[in-house]
């Protein structure tokens, strides 16, 4: 894809037309596509390390990143998405690639759990992610818990 660019940047570090479009993007696919009226905005944003893929100032693909003991005891990824104009491009494995070489260069350590929707565990397990059985219901979405040694 041309004229692509990934980026990321601390909460801090973001502008404010790029958190517009990180926002637009996140309501697009998990509020309006996935039909979950849920908080977006959920006071982590500020934590989090921001890692986005980017064209025509147009998010594609997007992840939050988080440090050991902010979401879980380990470090984790969460809002994981790839926009609908940019499925099929393998961006979402060059996301989670990025994500987690971010996580063994920025914090040092290999181990990350995450809460997976259930139709991605294929995807997550391709990168060393394992199911931890502990599955539930999150936005009527079911979702399952993977850990990352």
């Amino acid at each position: 894809m041309s004229n692509l660019i990934w980026k990321i940047k601390s909460f801090e570090e973001i502008t404010t037309s790029e958190l517009y479009e990180i926002i637009k993007a996140r309501v697009d696919v998990f509020v309006v596509e996935q039909d979950c009226p849920y908080p977006d905005l959920d006071g982590y944003d500020q934590k989090a390390i921001h890692l986005w893929a980017e064209q025509d100032k147009s998010v594609l693909a997007y992840c939050r990143v988080f440090d050991k003991g902010i979401k879980y005891p380990e470090t984790s990824i969460g809002r994981v998405l790839t926009t609908e104009k940019a499925r099929g491009k393998s961006l979402g494995k060059q996301l989670i690639q990025y994500a987690v070489e971010t996580i063994e260069n920025r914090f040092h350590t290999t181990e990350v759990r995450i809460s997976a929707q259930d139709y991605l565990l294929r995807f997550y397990s391709g990168f060393g992610f394992e199911d931890t059985g502990k599955k539930y219901l999150e936005d009527n979405i079911p979702h399952t818990e993977m850990f990352r040694k």
